[in-house]
């Protein structure tokens, strides 16, 4: 069997073990791609299966917080140190953090694989997958200056005419002084770069084609 194959049956077995082994994987509202996306679906669906999502994903914060301890991120991503090592650090940090066995025998799972370093990737897509579960969409605007209040009002009601009644609005917003002016907008699945910069790169595209 092809390693990715052995990846997605060990994800598979443990979203569908930990209940019953019977029990088919409880697909996210999203699809999130990937090696993360495919743990992150692995921990949604057993955590569906529990009705422990909210936990789970309060204890994935957690971790994410432990990771910032340079110690505790270094070992994960030492590629010298055996796994077993990492995963006996690991199974000690959690419990005396006091999580859940899912999210230990998850942990596990990642540490059997390989895969802890990936943990912050993890964290991040089943945030996405959570965000769609709780009807939230996200926005990322980045502008080349801060939005006035006035400017973040209109933005939102424009963005808002995008989402349906069930739906709410997450935006986040960002400055970056190289795009020039205008805008670069990201909501779900939809992306446009209305930005002075690539204006400009478009024109002058132009001008050499012509040229």
């Amino acid at each position: 069997m092809a390693a990715p194959a052995r990846l997605c049956l060990k994800v598979r077995c443990f979203s569908t073990s930990v209940v019953n082994p019977v029990n088919k994987l409880v697909m996210p509202p999203i699809q999130v791609y990937g090696v993360e996306g495919r743990y992150a679906t692995a921990l949604y669906s057993a955590a569906s299966k529990q009705k422990k999502l909210d936990q789970v994903e309060q204890e994935l914060q957690k971790i994410n917080s432990l990771l910032k301890d340079p110690k505790f991120s270094g070992l994960l991503v030492n590629p010298h140190i055996k796994r077993s090592i990492k995963q006996k650090a690991v199974n000690d940090v959690l419990t005396k953090q006091k999580v859940s066995p899912i999210m230990i025998n998850f942990m596990n799972v990642l540490a059997e694989n390989g895969r802890l370093r990936k943990t912050p990737d993890v964290v991040g897509a089943f945030s996405k997958i959570m965000s769609a579960h709780r009807g939230e969409v996200l926005c990322s605007v980045t502008t080349a200056q801060p939005l006035d209040e006035a400017g973040l009002t209109d933005l939102k009601a424009a963005l808002n005419g995008f989402l349906k009644k069930s739906e709410t609005l997450k935006l986040e917003t960002k400055t970056d002084p190289s795009i020039l002016g205008g805008m670069i907008v990201s909501i779900g699945d939809k992306y446009a770069d209305m930005s002075t910069k690539t204006k400009i790169q478009k024109l002058s595209k132009l001008i050499n084609e012509a040229i």
